[in-house]
């Protein structure tokens, strides 16, 4: 396995970064994930778009995504695979043992994994804890994780393969790495961005693709939709047959199901929307 690191292709049992770099010290880094099909990755510009969004939220110097495009192209001629993730990562780099950063500039690391194609429908819970939508990170995609792993280990324990969190005045949000879509009446409605949430690339597509309301809805929502489904780069659109202690009704329901068609021809039909 090769991977990216700081202007080359490396060996990963022998790439390294500083045990200082930022992103290991406290999290000061951004990412993105995108699915790669047959070694192409999907939806590239806009996750590249988001990446420097983000970077400029943490005020990280902008990507120079000619180079980030250069180390996509080559970790996916590198390993050859039917369907893996591909992970852009970018770090405040190396830095004090503290907050303030230092002089040395960004790491970036580009990887690819091996990934499973996901199922039609999944079980969710809802966890306790809220999404912040007035914190300083709301909308970026930072590499401070840790409260999505904490949810989805609880997830796990539960049978589920996600966890939704509502926010701090009770709103639904999102996913601790998707975002949530409900029908309601036949009509699609996901949570707006001023609930907090991400904007994911797969959630605007789905949007576009389908016509998509977005609707600020209590997180009670869930015990009366429809239909539940999911989006994400690894998820495409996935149904949820389980929310907690509710089961809806078996595969993916009918708006779900022509949202999951739709969203496979539009996105065969074009890698980079």
């Amino acid at each position: 396995m090769k991977i990216w690191l700081n202007g080359g292709l490396q060996e990963i049992e022998t790439a390294r970064v500083s045990v200082l770099d930022h992103g290991l010290t406290v999290g000061d880094g951004v990412f993105e994930t995108m699915k790669a099909v047959d070694g192409e990755p999907f939806a590239l510009t806009r996750h590249l778009d988001r990446l420097t969004r983000s970077a400029r939220g943490l005020g990280l110097p902008a990507p120079d995504l000619d180079e980030v495009r250069r180390a996509c192209a080559a970790v996916l001629a590198a390993n050859p695979m039917p369907f893996g993730r591909l992970r852009v990562t970018y770090t405040g780099g190396h830095g004090p043992l503290g907050s303030d950063r230092g002089e040395q500039g960004p790491t970036l690391v580009v990887a690819l994994g091996e990934s499973a194609r996901r199922p039609d429908s999944t079980a969710v819970i809802t966890v306790p804890w809220t999404r912040n939508e007035r914190g300083a990170l709301t909308g970026l995609k930072t590499t401070s994780y840790a409260e999505n792993v904490v949810a989805l280990s609880r997830a796990r324990e539960h049978g589920a393969s996600e966890a939704l969190f509502g926010n701090t005045v009770g709103q639904l949000c999102e996913g601790t790495g998707s975002n949530v879509f409900v029908v309601l009446d036949g009509e699609i409605h996901t949570p707006p961005l001023a609930s907090g949430c991400l904007a994911g690339v797969t959630r605007a597509l789905t949007i576009e693709w389908t016509g998509a309301k977005e609707t600020d809805l209590p997180l009670d929502v869930l015990d009366r939709a429809e239909e539940i489904f999911l989006t994400s780069t690894l998820r495409d659109v996935q149904a949820v047959h389980r929310v907690d202690d509710r089961e809806l009704p078996g595969g993916p329901g009918p708006v779900t199901a022509k949202a999951m068609r739709t969203f496979e021809e539009r996105s065969g039909d074009d890698l980079d929307p």
